[in-house]
């Protein structure tokens, strides 16, 4: 069985930092695309970033550039996303995703591309 597992969500200052990271398990995804996606109350789920399996090949969401970093580590089959300078405006439900297919080589923007969902870690940011 396939899971990919988030953590390092929590309650955070405006202004602060958070690390989420990204666990799979099951199956290597070395060299899968993967991704984070935010979803807030009565909003659709909105993509956030993406890595490809190798060198620095990433995609960011306008929203988020200069301030999130998308990384992976292919050996611990993990993904982080490093948040800072976060805002009121950043506050979701985080999930991680996965691409089945290890050949596809376009990074897929929404969510029908991807495969495989983790659960979901709560970030909130106060004023």
């Amino acid at each position: 069985q396939v899971h990919l597992v988030e953590s390092g969500g929590g309650l955070v200052q405006a202004g602060g930092s958070l690390r989420l990271s990204c666990a799979a398990s099951g199956r290597t995804f070395s060299k899968n695309i993967m991704g984070w996606f935010r979803q807030a109350p009565g909003t659709e789920r909105e993509f956030v970033a993406a890595i490809r399996w190798s060198g620095s090949s990433t995609r960011l969401a306008d929203s988020v550039k200069g301030r999130f970093t998308i990384s992976r580590d292919n050996a611990k089959n993990t993904m982080y996303l490093q948040m800072n300078n976060l805002k009121p405006e950043d506050t979701a439900v985080y999930y991680c995703a996965a691409v089945g297919s290890s050949t596809r080589v376009t990074i897929p923007l929404g969510p029908s591309g991807y495969d495989y969902w983790g659960q979901g870690t709560q970030v909130t940011v106060s004023s």
